[in-house]
């Protein structure tokens, strides 16, 4: 259902519709009335964009293995091969190579999918990841169990797709609708694949958080750094497996990156070795109990890119206590962001606000906000 929300309308209406929400909720939520809204960046081909393809597996009224994605609102498969979002290889659908692959060996083998209501079964989904610039891929299968009955020759299939890199299983016996489960069993290859965001490589495992339209980030986050003076200390607040983060240590003396999930830290701090930078100091907590240490701090520039729910009461009041020169809020929803401001702006004044197309088809827009201290 998320995948094509609104595919009736032309990509050019797509495009309008969400710089209409962005800025009406600035206005509205935000109380703003004297800003400057840039155009929209949207993307030369809509489709064929998402590094990132998660699979349910089921059975058909006819009794066959199916894969695809759920009707809106239900648990029940649509069964598709592949998604016209999947990003491509070369003219390769990955998605269909690797899913023709998997329904074939759990028919031969005869093993079951899950089954939610009665929680029998054993596959449940099948991550997909593809490296865009590294034409790497990795899958993934979630299994509702430890074991997968003759794996070794779903491996052995698997790697004669050109660019396999990794194949894991991964353990969710949980009755819940929730895909992954915590524990990883690596069949082959190095557990995770890499990839590139500008000129930093990042490691990606199967639990790893990645931007999944690496075209529009990279834009996205140019935007952003081009806000960025050279300074002595920068601040990423909700930094996750710090993607901005990284690119922001070129320009400064020192960053500090917080984020309360403790995996994406991990995956930050690894990703900061990989690439041989050591100007980032990461802490894990919940930016809220973090913020009021940095009152001493003299913040240039201070970056935030919170949840969905957007901010809470206690950082913004921090924030207008510690008065960072600037900051650039980068929002995946307009409507919380339109409220947060409302709370910033007894201090800080809108210079600048962009709206960026994340995710065609979708009813989904990102955004970057600079702010300047009045």
């Amino acid at each position: 259902d998320i995948l094509d929300q609104i595919q009736c309308l032309s990509y050019e209406e797509q495009l309008k519709f969400k710089q209409n929400k962005v800025y009406n909720n600035l206005v509205r939520i935000g109380g703003q009335d004297d800003f400057v809204m840039k155009d929209i960046i949207g993307m030369e081909e809509p489709f064929n964009y998402r590094n990132k393809a998660q699979f349910p597996v089921g059975i058909d009224k006819e009794g066959n293995i199916v894969s695809g994605f759920y009707a809106g609102r239900t648990h029940s498969i649509i069964g598709i091969d592949s998604c016209d979002l999947g990003l491509k290889l070369d003219g390769r659908d990955i998605n269909k190579e690797v899913m023709d692959i998997v329904k074939k060996f759990m028919t031969k083998y005869q093993i079951e999918p899950y089954n939610e209501v009665t929680h029998k079964g054993l596959v449940r989904h099948v991550l997909i990841r593809i490296g865009a610039k590294t034409k790497q891929i990795m899958v993934c299968i979630i299994i509702n169990g430890r074991k997968l009955p003759n794996k070794d020759e779903l491996v052995e299939k698997l790697c004669k797709l050109e660019g396999m890199h990794s194949v894991s299983l991964n353990v969710n016996t949980n009755k819940s609708n929730v895909i992954l489960g915590s524990k990883i069993i690596n069949l082959y290859g190095s557990g995770y694949i890499e990839d590139y965001i500008g000129d930093v490589k990042f490691r990606i495992s199967p639990l790893s958080f990645f931007q999944v339209n690496p075209v529009q980030t990279e834009k996205l986050y140019n935007k952003a750094l081009s806000f960025v003076s050279d300074s002595d200390t920068i601040v990423d607040l909700y930094s996750g497996t710090g993607t901005i983060t990284m690119l922001l240590a070129k320009k400064a003396r020192k960053v500090i990156g917080i984020e309360v999930v403790k995996e994406a830290v991990e995956d930050a701090k690894n990703n900061m070795l990989l690439n041989h930078i050591d100007n980032i100091e990461f802490i894990c907590d919940k930016v809220e109990n973090k913020i009021d240490t940095l009152k001493e701090t003299n913040i240039d520039t201070l970056i935030m890119d919170p949840p969905r729910g957007g901010s809470d009461k206690k950082t913004l009041k921090s924030l207008l206590e510690i008065e960072p020169k600037k900051i650039i809020y980068i929002s995946c929803n307009p409507i919380t962001l339109a409220r947060d401001i409302n709370v910033l702006r007894e201090k800080y004044d809108i210079k600048d606000v962009s709206a960026f197309d994340m995710f065609p088809n979708t009813y989904h827009v990102e955004c970057v906000c600079v702010l300047n201290l009045k």
